[in-house]
């Protein structure tokens, strides 16, 4: 290993979320030694040479996170208070745990992953190096962004990778790994945490003495409840899974917010972190960076700046208005969606209800809609209106989306238009306006995807840019936005916006003047005479 000099070995990293000290010694030797207590890591390292310590003493549900057995683990916390830390010290405990090899070498490989490689870099990757620098555990290679990290008896390859796209899956296929970290789990889908999992307690190999531990570790600032880890911590609770919440830095009282004396981590951050940094913040952004609680936080420019969830938001689920039209909007592709709607005799819109899929076929959501319409729906008379892409020929089978639903017996047709701003412009026109001082246009609670979609989660995206702020021209594709888009659809289908696309009408055409002037007639003609 390396030799270090004082001054630089003794470098701690300010950022621990964790209680952390340092003890160097002149031409000291790290020593970093398998825990014989999760709360207390490294253990006191074994006689020798002068050496360098670095303690990371566990706060309590870090500490409890160390010590569960569970297969999936997942910590949830605020800012600031220690989850990365926790889970690069869980990671090296296990590389110094592990059982040697018939060569006396201890031997292991995790995936560390991020949904982008520019977050894997700004902040996974700097929080891994100030704890584990090259300069004392082996070089980090920046063309394959993985650490060959070597300590005493120990060999470890920490490969960090972003998978930020269900199409990353690949990446994983042919990977043989010892554990997972996710960072910032909310940002990755199921699919890629469970293909992670079919992927570790792969090495080493059994004849190189199998895994002592394997698994897949996660941290995470809270998500909305509509995630998939809100859904597997708080209501599934499926057995091998284990979910460790901190303490928020600030507590809701009353309205107003307040420092949270059991916050985990104050001792390693500035006087005041959590109070500071909510000044100028929305309500929901301290909720859940600071309160540590579920829930939904806008990124990006509205699609949408028009809706406020406290006035087109109904306060009771919308009943179905008998005798009236049920109007349906319809997006396909790999995630179709449906939103339908009905217009109350005093020309208000109500949207009564959503279809919001993922990763499902035209044919399999052709049954689900009609199910939907005859549960929900039978008797009404309906009019329905999909994404004109729709009417494009399938490569498989040279079906179109609308042929599909004919088969199911749903009479759907192209909406009017798909230009953007056309279809933006159906449904900010009944945002915008009052109908007997009521508003125009009406969410029902049920719809809880669209809800949040109109609310921001339908944005565009902000283009990186220094010192201004520069957005996308087309909003970004995301959960939000095919149920927002099936809801623009229906809005064209049922006549919003006609006066957008209506050609105006002819206006008479001025008089020209006329000029019988021609340099090749001669002169005196053409001047009262044939």
């Amino acid at each position: 290993m390396p030799q270090r000099s004082r001054s630089t070995a003794s470098r701690t990293s300010a950022r621990s979320a964790s209680s952390a000290e340092s003890r160097t010694a002149p031409a000291a030797t790290p020593c970093l030694a398998p825990p014989a207590d999760p709360d207390l890591w490294p253990a006191t390292p074994p006689a020798g040479p002068a050496v360098i310590v670095r303690r990371y003493r566990a706060l309590p549900t870090l500490a409890a996170f160390h010590a569960s057995p569970a297969f999936y683990r997942g910590v949830m916390g605020p800012v600031g208070s220690g989850k990365s830390t926790a889970m690069c010290m869980e990671l090296m405990r296990r590389a110094l745990a592990q059982r040697a090899g018939p060569d006396g070498v201890r031997r292991t490989r995790f995936a560390v992953v991020r949904n982008t490689y520019r977050e894997l870099e700004d902040t996974t990757l700097k929080t891994w190096l100030d704890w584990f620098g090259e300069d004392l555990f082996g070089p980090f290679h920046r063309s394959s962004m993985t650490h060959r990290l070597r300590h005493a008896d120990a060999e470890a390859e920490i490969l960090f990778r972003s998978l930020d796209r269900p199409g990353d899956l690949k990446k994983l296929l042919s990977l043989e790994l010892t554990g997972a970290w996710v960072n910032e789990a909310r940002e990755i889908p199921k699919a890629l945490v469970d293909a992670l999992g079919d992927r570790v307690e792969r090495y080493p190999a059994a004849r190189d003495g199998g895994c002592t531990w394997a698994g897949v570790i996660m941290d995470t600032n809270p998500p909305d409840d509509d995630h998939w880890w809100y859904a597997l911590a708080e209501v599934e609770r499926p057995a091998h899974w284990a979910f460790f919440r901190q303490p928020g830095g600030l507590l809701e009282r009353g309205g107003r917010f307040a420092p949270n004396p059991a916050a985990e981590n104050l001792a390693n951050l500035p006087r005041g972190y959590y109070e500071k940094r909510m000044a100028g913040k929305s309500p929901d952004h301290v909720r859940v960076y600071y309160c540590a609680r579920y829930g939904f936080v806008g990124d990006g420019r509205p699609v949408y700046p028009e809706f406020s969830d406290a006035v087109h938001v109904a306060p009771e689920p919308l009943a179905p208005l008998p005798g009236r039209t049920l109007y349906v909007g319809i997006d396909f592709g790999l995630t179709p969606a449906a939103v339908f709607g009905q217009r109350t005799p005093s020309g208000r819109w109500f949207w009564l209800d959503e279809l919001v899929t993922s990763s499902m076929g035209a044919v399999r959501f052709a049954e689900l809609l009609a199910r939907r319409l005859n549960e929900r729906y039978a008797g009404l008379e309906t009019a329905i209106f999909g994404d004109p892409a729709g009417s494009q020929q399938s490569q498989v089978d040279e079906r179109t989306p609308f042929d599909i639903l004919r088969a199911a017996g749903i009479d759907a047709r192209p909406a009017p238009s798909n230009d953007g701003l056309l279809r933006r412009e159906a449904v900010a026109l009944p945002l915008s306006r009052l109908v007997d001082g009521k508003p125009g246009l009406v969410v029902s609670p049920a719809c809880a995807v669209l809800r949040k979609g109109m609310a921001g989660g339908y944005h565009y995206r902000r283009v990186p840019v220094a010192g201004e702020e520069r957005y996308e021209d087309k909003p970004c594709k995301n959960r939000f936005s095919h149920v927002c888009e099936a809801g623009q659809y229906l809005m064209l289908g049922a006549g919003e916006g006609r006066a957008l696309v209506r050609p105006a009408e002819a206006a008479p055409r001025a008089e020209r003047a006329q000029n019988d002037y021609s340099p090749f007639r001669r002169a005196g003609a053409g001047r009262g005479r044939p």
